[in-house]
């Protein structure tokens, strides 16, 4: 009896199941939700055509270097790297001396407090230190920049869709809004102090264009920085940040691959010698 009543209420359960997926699928045919500007504009990120890209990929040191060079120019100003030290530079060439350099003249410096009169303070980085936040607060970031937070970029490159193509593509995607979107949806136009760029999500983004125009950093190496190849450069070390054992995976990945691949014949090859003389 307990089964039965059991098997009933799961069935009516079923039923009104059934009967309200239905409801949706019929709504959403007969009554389909009107398009919006951010789904007909929205752009997929171009492909930024990374070293670090696909499953053999390994990063650049150069063009690495590269990004860490635009980051402190173009973007330290205002973003955080608050999960990256100093010291993890040497994983991407950099000798024990040039990072120490490099944390010492550092622009932002490490917060803190004077011994002598317990007031605030900020020192000189070490190697061992963390890239220092350029806000004392969040309270601080939100009002040097119209309430707008902008997010640390430690992990930014896995914290996104196809994130360091979306890098590459933000950072060179801002554009007037095209006449048809205005056209089709009139009251889609950009608000003032922010700036339209597709492959934002919903199109129009706090942030000002960050790179804007060729030759914005000089590199050392000689590389021609045009808008694009530094918008790579910086993408390239953020994918670097956000998953700096990359090349480690990779080839622990590929060497799992080869091992199944001969525990596999190696399986074939015991089963057929166990059972070869039993007839199947």
């Amino acid at each position: 009896m307990v089964r039965t009543i059991a098997l009933l209420v799961g069935a009516a359960f079923v039923f009104v199941l059934g009967i309200s997926l239905f409801g949706t699928i019929s709504t959403a045919i007969s009554d389909p939700a009107p398009e919006t500007a951010e789904h007909e504009f929205h752009l997929h990120p171009k492909d930024a055509e990374l070293s670090s890209a696909g499953m053999f990929g390994k990063f650049d040191r150069q063009q690495l270097q590269r990004g860490l060079k635009v980051y402190q120019e173009v973007c330290a100003a205002c973003h955080s790297l608050r999960y990256v030290s100093f010291r993890d530079l040497e994983q991407i060439g950099y000798s024990e001396g040039q990072v120490k350099a490099l944390a010492q003249a550092w622009p932002i410096e490490q917060p803190g407090v004077n011994p002598d009169t317990g007031e605030a303070a900020t020192r000189k980085n070490v190697a061992s230190d963390r890239f220092p936040s350029p806000y004392a607060n969040e309270v601080a970031a939100r009002a040097a920049n119209n309430n707008a937070l902008p997010p640390d970029l430690s992990l930014i490159a896995k914290a996104r869709h196809d994130g360091p193509n979306y890098v590459a593509s933000l950072l060179t995607g801002y554009q007037n809004q095209p006449a048809e979107l205005l056209r089709k949806f009139p009251d889609a136009k950009t608000p003032q102090g922010l700036y339209y760029n597709p492959y934002f999500p919903n199109l129009n983004i706090a942030m000002p264009p960050p790179i804007t125009s060729d030759g914005q950093v000089t590199y050392e190496d000689g590389t021609k920085s045009t808008r694009d190849q530094m918008a790579k450069d910086v993408a390239a070390f953020l994918t670097w940040t956000a998953e700096p054992n990359l090349e480690t995976r990779h080839g622990a990945g590929f060497a799992s691959v080869i091992f199944l691949i001969i525990f596999v014949f190696l399986t074939i090859g015991t089963y057929r010698n166990v059972w070869r003389g039993v007839k199947h």
